[in-house]
Parts: structure tokens; C-alpha cells; sequence
């Protein structure tokens, strides 16, 4: 009787208990095997440096490396490698732009956490056959995007993010320049800026954002 070997799996978020979750989840029957967990991006990179993998199920709202607002700019390194293991996005996200960005960057599958474990299954099978899995709160979403409307899933600059963390903690435009030092209209535009990068249009946009990845 042939024994299969097991496939292998990071598992990477902010989250412990998203982790265990996706890891009880993926080993469950037997057919994958998890073989690291990592916390943040810098956790992640490590991970997979050393430890050989099949596929890497991922958050994009953890710290990025060098301080970062995100997984992403690792994510797209990663993505652009020719031996890579697949890469599987598990996100809150819901902005357009951003979810039709990471397809654009070159990652396997975006699962919606909303959506559940189940379409991890899903994306397994539709990624180890050369497809792009998208679950369906990520579909629909992709789906409305206009075809004038550029994607994006940038990568906000360490001051971009602070900035966005103390708007989230309520301060206003100039307490946050007060804070920094700088003046008013830096700061403007440096929140602007980071909107850009992120594809957010609005006030209830980027408010939605930092809901999302856990700011508010």
C-alpha cells in the first residue's frame, strides 16, 4: 500500500488563533502538514528561508519587515521567485482595488475570512491546477471593479502608517503634525498619499480599512 506524503504548509498571522484555527483546519485529514507558523513578516520570511514548503496561507495585515503596514511588499518578492512555494492570502480586506492588486501581484488565491475555512480545500485544489482561487466574497468584489479603475495593493511607508494609527486613534490632521513635528500639510499629504497607495477614495473607505486590518 502506497503512503502519501503529506504536503506542507506555513501558516502565517498576527493571530494566534487564526493560526491554530488554519492549522487545525489544514491537518485534520492528514494530506498537508503544517510545518511552521510565523507571527509577523520578519517570522514569515525566516520561515520560509529554512523550512521547505508546498504552499504559505498568509494575512497581509501583519507588520511588514522593515515596518511596514503589511505582508505585502514580502509577498510580492516572494511571488516574483521562479521556485516558490503557492501562496494562499487569508484577508478581511474587502476594498476592490486592493483584492484585484494582490491578484495582479501574482499570488495563488485570496480567501475572504468571512467567507470560512472550508474554501481552503477549494483554493488547494484550484491552485495545485494552475489556477488563481478566489473565494466568493473576493470574487464578487473583483467582480464590480470598473475597467478604467487602476488596481492597487501598495505598500504604505513606515511614516504613512504612523500617521494612519494615530488618525485611527482619533487625532486630528494637525495634532498628529503637532506629534511629528512637521507641518500640517505634510501630514495631509502624507495621509493622502498612503490612501493612494491603498486604492481608499474616501473618509468611509479608509475608515473601513483600519477596521479591517484591526486599527480601530
Amino acid at each position: 500500500m502506497t503512503t502519501r506524503t503529506p504536503k506542507r504548509a506555513i501558516v502565517a498571522d498576527d493571530h494566534p488563533v487564526v493560526v491554530k484555527g488554519i492549522q487545525s483546519f489544514l491537518e485534520r485529514d492528514g494530506d498537508i502538514r503544517v510545518v511552521a507558523t510565523a507571527r509577523d513578516t520578519l517570522e514569515l520570511a525566516e520561515a520560509v528561508d529554512s523550512t521547505p514548503c508546498d504552499f504559505v496561507f498568509a494575512d497581509i495585515g501583519m507588520r511588514g519587515i522593515d515596518g511596514e503596514s503589511s505582508s505585502i511588499g514580502f509577498l510580492r518578492r516572494l511571488s516574483w521567485q521562479e521556485r516558490r512555494p503557492k501562496v494562499v492570502v487569508i484577508t478581511m480586506i474587502s476594498q476592490t482595488r486592493m483584492l484585484a492588486g494582490l491578484i495582479q501581484l501574482g499570488v495563488d488565491g485570496v480567501i475572504d475570512k468571512r467567507d470560512g475555512l472550508e474554501y481552503v480545500r477549494d483554493a488547494i485544489s484550484e491552485v495545485e491546477a494552475g489556477g488563481c482561487f478566489l473565494s466568493p466574497c473576493v470574487a464578487e468584489a473583483v467582480s464590480h471593479l470598473p475597467a478604467t479603475s487602476p488596481a492597487r495593493a501598495g505598500v504604505l511607508s513606515r511614516r504613512e502608517w504612523e500617521v494612519f494609527q494615530l488618525y485611527a486613534h482619533g487625532l486630528p490632521v494637525h495634532e498628529i503634525a503637532d506629534h511629528f513635528g512637521r507641518s500640517r500639510k505634510t501630514i495631509a499629504t502624507q495621509k493622502r498619499s498612503g490612501m493612494r497607495k491603498l486604492g481608499l477614495e474616501s473618509e468611509e473607505e479608509l475608515v473601513a480599512y483600519l477596521q479591517q486590518v484591526g486599527l480601530i
